[in-house]
């Protein structure tokens, strides 16, 4: 698959998905869980949601 998460974006999905693990263990709730998706998406820098809708954070290079 095509990557279209850019750095700023991937690092911005791991922030997110470590308050939103932070928030489910202190609560003990398993909405903890949902943290995966983020960080997911941020570690192999593809994002299905982007994809559908057809846009893309990541820079292009240039030749």
């Amino acid at each position: 698959m095509k990557q279209n998460i850019g750095t700023v974006d991937a690092t911005v999905r791991v922030f997110l998905s470590v308050l939103i693990a932070v928030f489910g263990y202190y609560y003990a709730s398993w909405w903890g869980l949902l943290a995966f998706i983020p960080l997911t998406t941020a570690f192999f820098g593809v994002c299905p949601l982007y994809k559908l809708i057809g846009i893309s954070t990541l820079k292009e290079k240039r030749k």
